[in-house]
């Protein structure tokens, strides 16, 4: 399953609220690097996405600029 931003950021999301409602700290911990761990791979996932979109404009220029001469 490929993973994307907004379900990176969901899980992310879902830690927190673990963490909020915790009544063990050991609980509340885990959930916490949980969070932090999925919004990592969430602005991992981002900059990846970002990246490719870059590198597809450019390309599509680069063929219009060869197609034109």
């Amino acid at each position: 399953m490929s993973m994307n931003y907004e379900y990176c950021r969901a899980r992310a999301d879902e830690a927190a609220t673990e963490a909020k409602a915790a009544e063990l700290d050991n609980v509340r911990q885990r959930a916490l690097r949980s969070e932090k761990t999925w919004r990592g791979l969430a602005e991992q996932a981002r900059s990846v996405a970002e990246n490719r979109e870059r590198v597809e404009r450019e390309k599509a220029a680069e063929r219009e600029r060869a197609a034109q001469g």
